[in-house]
């Protein structure tokens, strides 16, 4: 059975980043994926770890070269390079910019390009602000086609109680009701 192909971005989120590699090497067994990383992945060294290693990680992973600019993004719808697009961790600023269609980073522009195609764009949010200022981006984006979310819950409600982050191992669970146009349920538990 010939595997799916998955665009799978990675954004700033970067406490998030090791669980989301866990689980890219999982996919990875499963799916052929296009590895993507934002700018500030790219180009932040953090408590977390150096962004040389996460790039070297993610392409390792993946047998690919990362796709790390704007240009080399655009051919993802057109060119149908992808089944299901995942944006994982998705920053509130990713987020916000989707919702208003700005396409200014490689992450924004690809995920423009799948949609463009009607193709589902998976998104697993991390954001300290999440039912803060972004939650209203979270609502817009529930109710837009081809959007779906993996399940997400407040990490620490007592110190950040604004703060929520998905569940990174329902992520290829959503993966697969999003190739048949279903939002995974509970949204939030």
């Amino acid at each position: 059975m010939k595997k799916l192909n998955i665009a799978f971005a990675m954004c700033a989120s970067f406490c998030c980043i090791r669980k989301t590699l866990d689980e890219v090497k999982k996919l990875s067994k499963k799916y052929n994926i296009l590895p993507i990383m934002s700018s500030n992945l790219l180009n932040t060294d953090t408590r977390f770890g150096k962004s040389k290693d996460i790039k070297i990680e993610f392409e390792t992973i993946c047998s690919k070269k990362i796709i790390s600019s704007i240009v080399e993004a655009e051919p993802i719808g057109p060119k149908l390079m992808a089944d299901v697009m995942v944006i994982c961790p998705c920053t509130g600023n990713t987020l916000a910019k989707l919702c208003r269609s700005i396409t200014d980073t490689q992450v924004t522009m690809a995920a423009k390009s799948h949609l463009r195609v009607q193709r589902p764009l998976v998104i697993g949010f991390a954001s300290n602000d999440a039912l803060g200022s972004s939650a209203k981006n979270i609502a817009q984006a529930l109710n837009s086609k081809n959007i779906y979310f993996v399940p997400m819950s407040q990490d620490d409600p007592i110190n950040k109680p604004n703060s929520i982050v998905a569940n990174f191992e329902k992520l290829d669970e959503t993966i697969i009701y999003a190739l048949e146009n279903k939002q995974i349920q509970p949204v939030l538990c």
